[in-house]
């Protein structure tokens, strides 16, 4: 992590304290991005978990909580990705403007919340510790379709992360790929009980444009499979075969990742 105290792509909330869901739950009140930030743990870092749940809570009740220009923000650990270290955070924008505006935001807070230059200094030390330099970002454009979830979260959970490569096929249009995205956000998502969220976004800002990605918030490990399988079964109750065919021709390939919320 950044040893800054700008934090625009690195503020941690606890996942028990993730984005309300009412924040949201409208379409028309849809944030615009979300940044996912992957950081990794710092091999020396010598406090318990506990220790840095209380560092990282302080800083999300004095700063993120009363940042504006921040929607939600959610905290995820390795579960099944290529690094065991890996730490993914996500960060939730109102508009792209939001997202310069909140970095500066946050330094404010931490001017008031540690009036002591010094004293300011050690805390976010002692925050950053807990990372290795490096991190990588992402900011994804949000799309219509999202599936909230109802009522508080009182455990952990499971986050099933797909980053689709798109394709652009000559015999393809928007058209044709907006009314089979359609049907299957209303067909498959929304009737696929297992799956208590669903939030997909295109690529904004990063590596590859071709990226589209969904996450998918499901009870636990053991519902990944069922969701897969139902998943199948309400997709070919859905759509035809030339259907299908013609969905699948929008996408190269996928990547997936999990993560334990």
């Amino acid at each position: 992590m950044m040893k800054t105290t700008n934090r625009l792509f690195c503020v941690i909330v606890l996942m028990l304290l993730l984005i309300s869901t009412s924040a949201f739950s409208q379409e028309e009140d849809r944030p615009d991005y979300v940044s996912v930030t992957t950081m990794y743990w710092n091999k020396d870092y010598d406090a318990s978990m506990d220790e840095w749940k209380a560092v990282e809570k302080e800083y999300m009740d004095k700063v993120t909580k009363k940042n504006e220009h921040i929607m939600g923000s959610s905290y995820h650990t390795h579960l099944l990705t290529p690094n065991s270290n890996e730490i993914m955070y996500i960060q939730v924008y109102p508009t792209w403007e939001d997202i310069d505006k909140a970095g500066a935001r946050s330094a404010e807070l931490e001017k008031e919340a540690w009036p002591d230059a010094d004293a300011r200094k050690a805390f976010l030390e002692k925050l950053n510790s807990a990372y290795a330099s490096y991190h990588s970002d992402e900011i994804y454009a949000t799309l219509p379709g999202a599936k909230q979830p109802t009522g508080e979260m009182s455990k952990d959970m499971i986050l099933y992360m797909r980053t689709n490569k798109m394709a652009y096929p000559d015999d393809g249009n928007q058209k044709e790929y907006d009314e089979l995205n359609k049907k299957y956000l209303e067909n498959v998502i929304n009737k696929n009980d297992l799956i208590i969220g669903y939030w997909p976004g295109i690529h904004g800002w990063g590596h590859d444009k071709r990226d589209f990605i969904e996450f998918f918030m499901i009870d636990s490990l053991g519902d990944l499979d069922k969701m897969f399988e139902k998943n199948s079964e309400l997709s070919k109750a859905a759509f035809t075969e030339e259907e299908s065919k013609a969905f699948g021709k929008y996408f190269r390939s996928h990547g997936d990742a999990v993560y334990t919320s």
